[in-house]
């Protein structure tokens, strides 16, 4: 037989074989040769490691320290966390101080933070304490409105009846100028033009006074 013929008759007898082994395919170990020497896996260099299981990490413990030294002057330590939001400071100033929270603006590094940041946005590093500004739109009048509103019940409220003088006082004073100059540089944002405005405010109503 030549090489040509044997090469056929074997690849014909592969032919006629299975070209894969069946997923349930069982081969008894009693037919292997005897003479087939003994596989053995080699020991892994290190050993599996077992998975941990990692506890969540709790935030820790923050303290805010809200501050005014404008009318009304305000010095306030809370206790926060990362997930504190401003609002959330806003409503605990409400509750322990009297500010209304739509009157409050709270000043990170003198610009205003939204209601929707959290304490996370505006710490550095490692810090567990922050200090923020306070700003009360309308001053200390404000807080003093709603007690003044029950005790009066309806009554007549001094000041309203009998001229404007009660409102000339009020324009006169050098707090409400600073509220309004805090006011307009919040709206605007911008501490120059913010400023220059106000000014331009009371040289309008000064001039207008004057007439």
């Amino acid at each position: 037989m030549t090489e040509l013929t044997f090469a056929r008759a074997f690849l014909t007898a592969l032919d006629s074989r299975p070209i894969t082994i069946s997923a349930d395919h069982v081969e008894d170990p009693r037919s292997f040769p005897s003479n087939r020497p003994a596989i053995i896996l080699p020991k892994m260099p290190k050993a599996m490691s077992k998975p941990t299981t990692t506890t969540p990490q709790t935030d820790k413990p923050l303290t805010i320290t809200l501050k005014s030294l404008r009318n009304p002057p305000l010095n306030l330590s809370l206790p926060a966390t990362p997930q504190t939001s401003i609002l959330d400071l806003k409503q605990a100033l409400a509750s322990q101080a009297g500010v209304p929270v739509d009157k409050a603006r709270i000043l990170h590094r003198k610009k205003p933070v939204p209601d929707s940041k959290i304490v996370k946005d505006l710490i550095e590093g490692e810090e567990d304490t922050l200090e923020l500004a306070v700003m009360v739109m309308g001053g200390a009048a404000v807080l003093k409105a709603p007690a003044a509103a029950a005790a009066t019940s309806g009554a007549a409220v001094p000041g309203l009846e009998g001229g404007d003088e009660g409102a000339e006082k009020v324009v006169e004073s050098d707090a409400f100028w600073e509220d309004l100059r805090a006011f307009v540089v919040q709206r605007v944002k911008d501490e120059k033009v913010g400023g220059e405005l106000a000014v331009l405010f009371k040289k309008s109503w000064e001039e207008n006074k004057g007439k």
